[in-house]
């Protein structure tokens, strides 16, 4: 590398501004400019040209993305189009081009316990990883804040490949949501002779120990299993699902009716979370394409 070349290579790696390093260096500023100004007229670099190729790519990636993932998730994003690049070099790119995703924030709780009801014991204990589909779902709910009000989502995920199997929206978040939810989750894996047996985690909330919900689950062969009262740890799989979906749909959109929130976030499941959304905790694959290799490898 020239000195010329060393000293423009400080500004795009190191953000060294062209006067610093040439003063650090004793050469003129002058004479460094007119190598930059012949340097621009002519043909770009295979490394210049590489670099305009990727940072391509990566914008590409980054938009298909809705501006939600960063460097690793891009990164899988990019090889699987056919690019052979580091995790390194897409965050560069990243950052080269101010491609930042957006932050986390964390929600409220909706947890009412019922004292008089009795709990159903830990059965999952933080262990939030599963050998097969349908041994292992976590449930929850969030409310979603609308124009017209509040909508209450709930959820059954599974927790083999994070797929999210059952989902119901309501104004009330109460045990007929909860059992709307589990009855989806049971038909999207045929039916209940395919999930007899499966454990479904949730908190110790009123909903998840009213009569006709639990009566629900032991009809279907579920076996409840339910955290601690106020530990967001003893259920972080389930937590995890709402602070992605503040982090990439509820943070982006400000909805007017009930009906509008509703589709958004339909659309955002079926669409991209189970579809293409990669999941570090499944090699970087979408759900549904977790289960079909793992399908495929058991064939």
């Amino acid at each position: 590398m020239s000195l010329a070349a060393f000293i423009a290579d400080q500004r795009t790696t190191y953000d060294v501004p062209h006067a610093v390093a040439c003063r650090a260096l004793t050469v003129s500023e002058s004479w460094f400019y007119k190598w930059n100004s012949r340097r621009h007229q002519q043909a770009p670099t295979l490394a210049e040209r590489r670099r305009t190729e990727v940072d391509a790519a990566v914008a590409e990636a980054f938009e298909a993305a809705h501006g939600l993932h960063g460097s690793p998730r891009i990164h899988a994003d990019v090889r699987a189009a056919g690019w052979v690049v580091s995790e390194k070099t897409v965050a560069s790119s990243m950052a080269r081009q101010g491609l930042v995703a957006r932050t986390k924030k964390r929600r409220k709780n909706l947890t009412r316990p019922d004292k008089r009801a009795v709990p159903f014991p830990d059965l999952v204990k933080r262990d939030f990883t599963a050998p097969a589909p349908n041994t292992k779902w976590v449930g929850d709910m969030t409310e979603i804040p609308t124009d017209e009000g509040k909508l209450y989502l709930s959820t059954a995920i599974d927790l083999f490949s994070r797929r999210l199997l059952g989902y119901a929206t309501s104004v009330h978040p109460d045990a007929e949501l909860a059992g709307e939810t589990i009855k989806m989750a049971v038909a999207a894996r045929g039916g209940r002779e395919r999930v007899a047996g499966v454990i479904f985690h949730s908190d110790r909330g009123s909903t998840y120990t009213a009569h006709d919900f639990t009566v629900l689950c032991s009809k279907l062969g579920i076996r409840q299993s339910m955290g601690r009262t106020g530990s967001c740890f003893d259920n972080a799989a389930a937590e995890s699902f709402f602070s992605t979906l503040e982090h990439e749909v509820l943070s982006r959109h400000h909805f007017t009716t009930r009906k509008e929130a509703q589709q958004t976030i339909v659309e955002w499941v079926v669409e991209f979370y189970n579809r293409r959304r990669r999941h570090s905790s499944c090699d970087m694959q979408s759900p549904i394409d977790y289960e079909t290799t793992a399908a495929n490898r058991a064939a």
